[in-house]
């Protein structure tokens, strides 16, 4: 697991919803909020980022802390492919 800083809209209830996150040094607008599920005690959130990839953040409600769960990197498009 990959610790990340997460900055989310606070609407009725405290993070609930990621906008921003840095990794590694690098900060990366959320886009679009893809899906989002619960587990016990945490909840995860598939997003598209500014720079085209996927992530599935994860926050552990119980210990306050982000994770980087999972990354896909958006297919690029080669030439003759729609």
């Amino acid at each position: 697991m990959n610790e990340i800083r997460v900055e989310c809209y606070a609407g009725y209830r405290a993070d609930q919803r990621p906008q921003r996150f840095s990794l590694r040094g690098r900060m990366f607008q959320v886009e679009l909020v893809e899906d989002q599920w619960y587990a016990p005690a945490a909840i995860y959130f598939r997003v598209r980022a500014d720079d085209g990839n996927f992530y599935v953040l994860r926050h552990d409600e119980v210990q306050d802390a982000w994770t980087l769960d999972a990354f896909r990197a958006a297919r690029s498009a080669t030439p003759g492919e729609p």
